[in-house]
């Protein structure tokens, strides 16, 4: 991705944080010269991987395979002390897909928090993670539902569904209604050891640099 359609996406995604009345931690606005000023600040969040993330997932079409988050709250596994759940925003646009993965370690809940429809596709694994044809059920706020394999379920603003450790899913917003402004409450999440993709794809994006960042990613944070 260029570094100019990564800031873009930051643009975007603050205009959705302003129309929705959200407020980020200090943090969450700083430059490279504000990581620079707070050398330990800026080793924390890193390794606690807080703070913004976008990617393409390698594809080149951000647009159509995507997504731009802010991690507000980790730990890390399997130290002492630590926070045993995250936290996260997620602002999906119309169409743009979040390509089929699913986590080892880290169950989750997927809440729409306003704007159009998310869509959600999931299929069930086996033992070695090979894609079954069963039917899957899933909480819809706590409710179960049952979906065929890869059945597009809507989740409309105020819905939520957990999804748990071995389950594939994919997401996206539903075409013609809008972005989608995306909460994730799961536990400790690891972008670096726990995303397993059906196809052979990147988490993060290979940056070309053509204008200054606009912010940061978390982990260029102190970098």
């Amino acid at each position: 991705m260029k570094r100019s359609e990564i800031n873009e996406a930051l643009r975007r995604a603050s205009r959705t944080l302003n129309h929705w009345h959200w407020s980020l931690p200090e943090w969450g606005y700083w430059t490279a010269a504000d990581f620079a000023a707070n050398r330990e600040a800026a080793r924390y969040l890193r390794s606690h991987q807080l703070g913004w993330d976008v990617t393409d997932f390698g594809s080149g079409r951000f647009a159509e395979c995507g997504l731009v988050l802010f991690c507000l709250r980790n730990g890390i596994v399997g130290v002492e002390g630590e926070r045993t759940y995250a936290e996260k925003l997620l602002f999906v646009e119309e169409g743009q897909v979040t390509p089929t993965h699913r986590h080892q370690a880290k169950m989750e809940d997927i809440i729409n928090r306003a704007g159009g429809d998310l869509v959600i596709e999931f299929a069930a694994t086996d033992a070695e993670g090979n894609v079954l044809r069963d039917d899957v059920i899933v909480p819809v706020d706590g409710l179960p539902k049952k979906l065929a394999a890869w059945e597009p379920l809507v989740l409309s603003p105020g819905q939520s569904v957990t999804i748990q450790t071995g389950l594939y899913h994919r997401f996206y917003g539903r075409k013609g209604g809008g972005p989608v402004f995306v909460g994730e409450v799961s536990q400790v999440n690891d972008d670096n050891s726990d995303n397993y993709f059906l196809e052979p794809i990147g988490r993060f994006a290979a940056v070309e640099e053509d204008e200054p960042p606009l912010r940061p990613l978390w982990n260029e944070a102190g970098g």
